[in-house]
């Protein structure tokens, strides 16, 4: 490799490294060139690029991209699996591990997470994980189930209240589908008892002066007889006394 080659290498490095927040590096030493590009084709398919590199070079585009914890990682024989943007950290370290397992051969080392440098051990536990799109809805479950809960604690006296009212007003209308024909007969009596009870007024009141009448009529009687007791008395006086007068007269003329 000539000296302008090697220059087009470095910044092609340089700007990867720049853009790629997240990369993982492996020792591809043993590997075929059949199995290189079997794992080159499997983490394209989940947005990473696995490209093998020189370290002399690599390590001019790490110092340049300002990337120094990559520089501890890069000894031997190296590939590195560069994410873009959409890429998906879980799928492509699980794609490197399973190649690991399979081949016996390659060897993850480490790399940078979100520009946080990773252990192998770190990759291998990523690499367990559920798939992004697993994990997103996971995330998003944990965030909106609280929050349904809460709108369901919110909503759930005014839908009891709703209930209520509901079942209140289907209540009634069954009481009113049952006894409206028994309203009319339970009313009758009310409305006949002040009729009656007009009716006894009047007789109650026509009955209760008779024995004022009949006390009045005995009071006249009895004054009736006392005036006639009275006349005959007056009449009986004179009589009686008639002849006494005439006594008395008698003897005044005889003296």
């Amino acid at each position: 490799m000539d000296k302008d080659r090697k220059q087009e290498v470095v910044a092609e490095l340089t700007e990867q490294l720049q853009q790629a927040s997240t990369l993982l590096v492996a020792d591809y030493r043993g590997l075929s060139m059949s199995e290189i590009d079997a794992l080159r084709t499997e983490v394209l398919k989940h947005g990473a690029t696995f490209r093998v590199v020189k370290n002399t070079l690599t390590r001019r585009a790490a110092e340049a991209a300002g990337q120094d914890a990559l520089l501890a990682l890069l000894e031997g024989p190296s590939a590195i699996a560069f994410l873009e943007s959409d890429g998906d950290p879980v799928a492509v370290a699980k794609a490197l591990s399973e190649a690991a397992r399979t081949t016996r051969i390659l060897a993850i080392r480490g790399g940078l997470l979100e520009g946080r440098p990773v252990s192998q051990e770190e990759i291998e536990d990523l690499a367990k994980l559920p798939p992004a799109e697993v994990l997103r809805a996971q995330v998003l479950g944990a965030i909106l189930g609280p929050l349904t809960a809460i709108a369901g604690l919110v909503n759930a006296p005014m839908q009891n209240l709703y209930g209520l009212i509901e079942a209140r007003i289907e209540q009634l209308e069954e009481q009113g589908d049952t006894s409206g024909a028994a309203v009319v007969p339970e009313s009758a009596p009310a409305e006949e008892a002040p009729a009656a009870e007009a009716d006894e007024a009047p007789a109650a009141a026509q009955d209760e002066p008779e024995p004022q009448a009949s006390a009045d009529a005995e009071t006249g009687e009895n004054a009736a007889d006392e005036a006639a007791a009275s006349a005959e008395a007056a009449t009986e006086e004179p009589a009686e006394g008639a002849p006494e007068i005439v006594e008395e007269t008698q003897q005044e003329e005889e003296e």
